[in-house]
């Protein structure tokens, strides 16, 4: 049979997805499959065709009977899907581009981590709030945090309030008594007293959530950067600036990578200010 003559594809959106991308990561090419199925509505021979397979073999790899493990086949199911490069890096493939050079380095620009561009936080609210419905760890670096988590309107209260406890969340605010928040209240124009309020105000409704999910919460003293919403290996990045608060600033959504530096960069400045912190909840 000739090989990937009427290749499909799932949607950009869903190449994207943690769970499609953990099933790369595994080399589950029968939940690759099934995702491709789900997602882009495709029959199993529709598939067959587009990998080189015959759909009793498509329906024996869906249905675990049959594994994959030749190099070959891979490469052959990487095209036919019409797999972005990111995705081939997961399965353990050279992207598109390197293969046909015959290179073997990793082209970060072939495959960036920042996926997608949003305006300000409002124009990714359904992304982040659908990222984090399914998450198993969230961690949020804040000032105050009250649109996000602290009142019962935030964008995200509701879903930690449904998680139940197996959600780890750790919340990192601005240390109200420090000097820091002196400096970013005069950033954008607000008095340091109903800045300081806010950040208490969110401490003591996030204490109402423990029990309910695993929940930590943090004071940090440094004046704040980036403001950071991490659900898994999905990471909402915006910074803080003198006269705009976080929430207004343009909104990265970073993914991780087998090879990319910004992903773990973040994760690992989040650990730092944890590890400096004083924990309130």
């Amino acid at each position: 049979m000739s090989t990937a003559l009427l290749p499909t594809s799932l949607p950009d959106w869903a190449w994207e997805r943690a769970d499609v991308r953990q099933a790369l990561r595994a080399r589950d090419v029968g939940a690759v499959f099934r995702f491709v199925q789900q997602y882009s509505g495709v029959s199993q021979a529709r598939i067959a065709a587009a990998v080189g397979m015959t759909q009793a073999r498509v329906n024996e790899i869906i249905n675990r009977r049959r594994e994959v493990s030749r190099l070959d086949v891979y490469e052959r199911i990487a095209d036919g899907l019409n797999m972005p490069d990111d995705a081939r890096h997961l399965l353990g493939l050279a992207a598109g581009r390197e293969r046909r050079s015959g290179g073997v380095a990793f082209d970060l620009a072939a495959f960036p981590e920042v996926v997608r561009v949003y305006s300000a936080q409002a124009a990714a609210r359904d992304e982040i709030q659908q990222q984090v419905r399914g998450a198993r760890e969230l961690d949020i670096l804040a000032v105050r945090g009250l649109g996000l988590i602290g009142l019962n309107d935030s964008m995200l209260r509701a879903h930690l309030g449904a998680q139940g406890v197996g959600l780890r969340a750790r919340v990192l605010l601005l240390d109200p008594e420090g000097p820091a928040l002196a400096l970013r209240a005069a950033e954008i124009g607000e008095s340091a007293d109903s800045l300081a309020s806010g950040v208490r105000l969110a401490e003591a409704r996030l204490r109402e959530l423990v029990g309910i999910c695993d929940i930590e919460v943090y004071r940090y003293a440094m004046l704040p950067t980036w403001r950071l919403i991490r659900a898994d290996s999905t990471m909402f990045v915006g910074a803080f600036d003198s006269g705009w608060e976080g929430h207004e600033s343009a909104t990265y959504k970073v993914m991780e990578t087998p090879h990319g530096p910004l992903f773990r960069g973040f994760r690992r400045m989040f650990e730092a200010v944890v590890r400096g912190a004083e924990r309130t909840v």
